[in-house]
């Protein structure tokens, strides 16, 4: 059997230098393609090839295909990759290259491997960025992913959707949330890189917010239709957003109320400074660069724009002010939350937080743009036993009457309440410190009112003031 071994790789080279030396480059070529048809003709198997660029561009295949590989690394692999991704908090392990992972998908085998090509040096783009922001690369990865050639028609129309679709839910599952914030230096021409991030590590949660148990339930029953009804808004010609709208006092928990919302449905925050965007055009450009899946956050909205009455006044003062010709007007900002150029992104949601509603432009409150308006109130006996739960432990005290007593008539955030609930480790004395506080507020509130019913002008009716409620103000969708 050696022998003839021997023979026939001795007859093959020999065949291959007369091939060489005698034959056209071209007919040498022909036959070789002739060859493998007839061996892949012969073969069962089908191989399809997944590179890692199109062009100068990611391949999205490629990208979904490692994500979907990662979590299932085969238990006969001698090598595999393990990293740490910069800013991410969990170890990210994946094939390494030319090793072989078998996949079952309904009862049929495919095989994946990695391979890696060396190239010459070039230079190619960036995900999400412009095309003059490039890496260098002198590797192209692919994969070759092989199966019986009678399942080629469920691979192409079934299996690679479904590696598309299990890559979205393996990446939400080792998803780190982040907070982003504007660069500096974004008007340096890098528009695809104008944001910065930190891990968003905020505990807030729905369980934790000191709000009214059925506002927080339907603020979240919302929320979880809102995520489930892409082919309702496409089919009523609706961009893939919601806006809210969170009102009320400081320290009433609007930023508490939007971590929570983040932790709920695990997206990303950007955070918008308006006051630090010069022009209506950079913020076309801000909102085309943020991810879907996220939440998009405006605080303070009623002091961050210039609304167009007042830039009128301020230009019919000052005419020739630059501050005044480089502003994001009414028009402008309309058109980023409700305008052609909020339908470029799906799944977000816009939240707006002020502490004066009546400030506010009525063409901004309508639904559409602040669909939900959400009244965050001061402390009520609900909010003030969750309150005590998170920070005391206890859901029942002996002297939780006499603080719902004063909460009823007196007016205190759920951050003062916090507050003084963390200056004490002991049960009793935190309690009582908190009576005494919401005892020396309502002292202060009457004295305030006496003094103004002393200087009440007369046919003047007193107002009697009391504690305003978390309510939800929310629009009918058709």
């Amino acid at each position: 059997m050696i022998s003839a071994a021997a023979s026939a790789a001795a007859t093959a080279v020999l065949v291959r230098s007369i091939a060489r030396d005698y034959l056209p480059r071209e007919l040498r070529n022909y036959l070789l393609l002739k060859f493998r048809a007839l061996f892949i003709s012969l073969s069962s198997q089908l191989t399809v090839i997944i590179d890692e660029f199109e062009g100068l561009k990611h391949n999205h295949l490629f990208k979904a295909a490692e994500v979907y590989l990662r979590p299932t690394i085969s238990p006969n692999s001698k090598r595999f990759r393990v990293t740490m991704p910069a800013k991410e908090t969990k170890i990210s392990v994946s094939m390494e290259r030319n090793e072989e992972i078998v996949d079952i998908y309904n009862g049929i085998q495919l095989k994946w491997r990695l391979v890696a090509k060396q190239i010459p040096s070039k230079w190619i783009s960036s995900p999400g960025s412009e095309p003059y922001k490039s890496t260098l690369k002198s590797e192209l990865n692919y994969f070759e992913l092989s199966f019986n050639k009678k399942h080629k028609n469920m691979v192409l129309e079934n299996y690679l959707p479904y590696v598309l679709q299990k890559s979205k839910e393996v990446e939400e599952e080792r998803k780190t949330l982040k907070l982003f914030t504007l660069k500096h230096d974004r008007m340096r021409g890098r528009t695809g890189d104008a944001w910065q991030s930190v891990n968003f590590d905020h505990p807030a949660t729905f369980d934790t917010l000191a709000m009214d148990t059925d506002v927080k339930a339907i603020i979240m029953e919302d929320l979880e239709r809102f995520v489930r009804r892409k082919e309702f808004y496409r089919k009523v010609g609706k961009a893939w957003k919601r806006g809210y709208l969170l009102f009320g006092p400081p320290g009433t928990g609007k930023s508490s109320l939007v971590a929570a919302m983040a932790n709920f449905l695990n997206f990303n925050i950007y955070d918008l400074e308006l006051t630090d965007i010069r022009r209506n055009s950079e913020l076309r450009r801000l909102l085309i660069s943020t991810a879907n899946r996220s939440i998009l956050v405006v605080e303070d909205i009623d002091r961050s724009i210039k609304l167009q009455n007042r830039l009128a006044e301020a230009r019919a003062m000052d005419p020739y002010s630059s501050s005044q010709r480089k502003q994001v007007t009414l028009s402008g900002f309309l058109n980023f939350i409700d305008g052609l150029w909020s339908s470029c992104g799906d799944e977000r949601i816009i939240v707006f937080t002020t502490n004066h509603k009546e400030r506010l432009d009525p063409a901004l409150l309508r639904p559409g743009r602040m669909d939900v308006h959400i009244h965050l109130s001061y402390c009520t006996p609900r909010g003030f036993k969750t309150l005590a739960l998170n920070y005391l432990g206890i859901t029942e005290h002996s002297l939780f009457s006499d603080a719902e007593r004063l909460l009823e008539t007196t007016k205190v955030t759920p951050a003062e309440i916090g507050e003084q609930l963390l200056k004490n480790d002991d049960l009793e004395i935190a309690l009582r410190d908190l009576i005494e506080l919401l005892e020396r507020k309502k002292r202060e509130s009457e004295e305030s009112k006496a003094s103004k019913a002393d200087v009440r002008a007369p046919g003047e009716v007193e107002d009697k003031g009391g504690n305003e409620t978390v309510e939800l103000e929310k629009s009918q969708e058709t």
